[in-house]
């Protein structure tokens, strides 16, 4: 069976879709196979072929090579808001099911396969579901995404308490910073180290 790999963040746009395709990059220049999946993209636009698109999803596919859309982002949605907020207006019910045929799908043709999640650990798919679920219902280890800026210890230890408690195997992180200063970075980076048990997969620097 081929490896996966779930990819969370402390929070939204701290560089999940970035750090996946980075890691996408890498894999391929090994020559493995690498599929991506995005289950759940709101914030989407019409395209040329009436279509919604996702540029994360995009990104994704860029760097994967993939052809077929629909079978790695089953769920798309317009307005750029929470998910289940989004399916709501929409009058969808996300299926957890629906989502491990899917990746399995993609797993059986893969090397590895990278799964980017929406939003944190406890965005919400539904009134009773939550990204969490998801990765539960997958069931591979998870690459936790640390914007690094200020808060970013407080929030990594939390996303991290909150990943090893769902019963889930924290592979590793990526420290990513999407703002152009952080003050007293070295110690930052050395104190997350500190926290999460090992140095990150990847630090990626500020990019404008």
């Amino acid at each position: 069976m081929s490896r996966a790999y779930f990819i969370t963040g402390t929070d939204t746009e701290i560089g999940k879709t970035h750090s996946a395709v980075r890691l996408i990059e890498r894999w391929r220049g090994e020559g493995l196979r690498v599929a991506a999946m995005k289950p759940v993209a709101s914030g989407c636009t019409l395209g040329a072929d009436g279509e919604l698109v996702n540029d994360d999803v995009e990104r994704l596919i860029a760097a994967s090579g993939q052809t077929d859309r629909n079978a790695m982002n089953p769920y798309r949605f317009a307005p750029p808001i929470s998910p289940h907020l989004a399916a709501r207006q929409a009058g969808v019910s996300i299926d957890l099911a629906l989502l491990r045929q899917r990746f399995a799908a993609l797993q059986a043709d893969a090397d590895i396969v990278v799964v980017e999640g929406a939003g944190g650990w406890y965005a919400p798919l539904s009134d009773t579901l939550s990204m969490a679920d998801l990765a539960r219902a997958l069931a591979i280890p998870v690459l936790l995404v640390v914007g690094v800026r200020l808060g970013c210890i407080n929030h990594a230890r939390l996303s991290a308490e909150a990943i090893r408690a769902s019963g889930l195997t924290l592979a590793g992180w990526i420290a990513n910073q999407p703002v152009a200063d952080v003050s007293c970075r070295d110690e930052v980076m050395a104190t997350l180290t500190a926290t999460l048990g090992a140095p990150p997969w990847l630090d990626i620097a500020y990019q404008q």
